[in-house]
């Protein structure tokens, strides 16, 4: 490989890139990584890890009311949006350095620009005072995504994504949110609890298409008991900017809203734009992804791509992982693929979702007879206040084997207990062997294991 610059380059410093950079480089091999705006990548700058600590300041005011229902005297209270951002921004900043000194430790070269293909071995760094052309034996793309501004909406140019979000330099009083998703719906859960006049805009019929239908008449269920205003079945015909710097939000069938801000959440794509693929000869899937195979290699021999920009599971621990196989594979000489089956997921919603393996509906497509096992109630901590909000657990049962195919949790610390629930799905575990597993009492996650009477939804017993 001496007749290239590098042993690798990857386009990318998000968490895929940085796993795969540093596993590589620590062979001794040459690696280099092209990192455009900061290193840590969407999930440390303007994700998960952000959206986290959002969530964690929006949840304080209900704490403060449920305090006083044990008797805490919590007196007068108060949020200082400017206060949190700094300390967010270091936290952040403390993050991204943690995750260059790692490659750094690692033997990598940090190259601070945007990357692109000049043919299928060169590419072009350009940085903020030089441009550079390097090669490279092997490529790997970890670009990413980025949030959609839907084109065809009149006056779309004025709205924010959750990427702008993050830096609002005021707390808004008031904010439209648009989409049904995760990010729409954990958005609308963080500046509700912050005091601010949510309204979210869906235009189907319930939020969280794809998650499991109970979980989603729920998860409906709670967002209105906490006063959240939720529209659905209309959507965006266009929006005007007012004289005074408000929007107005012209919906279908005549609505109208006014707020501070209009945050559109209608999805992420795959961040392909500008990478010179066609140069390198890379193909995209039907779906503008790059197109890959289990072992995350493209169409290019030489070139690989894992995280989001291949739009197969967009998540940040699958994007690691996928990182690790490739350097297995390619580096280590261990032929290793990522099982995308079973992988865990989150809502940090409020109250939170956890889910892992399949839902009812797909149990029944894919095995035909299934049990559900279903409860909901209101926990000790909300019982004791006379609270309302009330947990969700759900399992689904394949018949035949009698094993836990998919675990649904809507409700505080869904996201921690479906992490342990993972392990059982992924193990394949029967629901007999969860039966035998003892309670741990009080919890709510003992739910998981004491349930023993089969669910029958009306409908369904009516038409047996």
């Amino acid at each position: 490989m001496a007749e290239y610059d590098y042993d690798l380059f990857v386009i990318g410093a998000g968490s895929g890139g940085v796993r795969a950079a540093r596993l590589a480089a620590m062979t001794g091999a040459r690696v280099a990584v092209a990192e455009e705006y900061r290193v840590g990548g969407t999930c440390v700058v303007r994700g998960c890890v952000p959206k986290k600590f959002m969530v964690y300041a929006s949840e304080f005011a209900r704490e403060f009311e449920t305090a006083k229902g044990y008797g805490w005297s919590t007196g007068d209270v108060s949020f200082d949006w400017p206060k949190f951002l700094a300390s967010k921004d270091q936290e952040i900043a403390r993050l991204s350095g943690i995750y260059t000194s790692n490659l750094m430790k690692a033997g990598a070269d940090l190259l601070l620009g945007t990357a692109r293909f000049m043919d299928p071995h060169t590419l072009e760094v350009k940085g903020r005072e030089e441009t550079r052309k390097v090669t490279a034996a092997k490529v790997l793309i970890a670009t990413g995504g980025r949030p959609v501004r839907p084109p065809e909406v009149e006056g779309i140019e004025h709205v924010i994504t959750s990427e702008e979000a993050f830096h609002l330099p005021q707390l808004p009083k008031s904010l439209v949110i648009v989409g049904g998703g995760y990010i729409a719906v954990e958005f609308a859960g963080i500046f509700h609890g912050l005091g601010v006049d949510v309204t979210l805009v869906y235009r189907g019929p319930n939020l969280l298409r794809g998650f499991d239908e109970d979980v989603r008449a729920h998860m409906a269920d709670e967002l209105h008991k906490r006063g959240l205003k939720v529209a659905l079945a209309c959507q965006h015909e266009r929006i005007e900017k007012r004289d005074d710097g408000m929007l107005v939000s012209h919906l279908s069938e005549g609505r109208q809203l006014v707020s501070d801000h209009v945050m559109f959440a209608t999805g992420r794509e795959p961040h392909v734009k500008d990478l010179g693929l066609d140069k390198a000869g890379v193909k995209l899937n039907d779906k503008g992804a790059v197109a890959v195979d289990d072992y995350s290699r493209t169409n290019v021999e030489h070139i690989w791509a894992v995280g989001d920009v291949t739009d197969r599971m967009p998540l940040t621990p699958v994007a690691i992982r996928e990182g690790q196989a490739f350097a297995e594979s390619v580096f280590y000489d261990r032929p290793t693929r990522f099982d995308h089956a079973d992988v865990p997921t989150a809502v940090f919603s409020q109250p939170p979702v956890g889910c892992v393996g399949l839902t009812e509906a797909q149990a029944r497509h894919r095995f035909g007879p299934v049990d559900i096992y279903l409860t909901k109630f209101r926990p000790m901590k909300e019982t004791f206040v006379g609270g309302e909000e009330r947990m969700l657990m759900k399992l689904v049962v394949d018949r035949a084997s009698d094993k836990v195919v998919g675990c649904h949790i809507v409700g505080h610390d869904g996201p921690e207990i479906i992490q342990l629930a993972a392990i059982a799905v992924k193990a394949g575990l029967t629901k007999a062997q969860w039966d035998a597993t003892c309670a741990l009492h009080p919890t709510v996650a003992e739910e998981l294991v004491t349930l023993r009477e089969k669910y029958v939804p009306m409908e369904l017993s009516a038409a047996e």
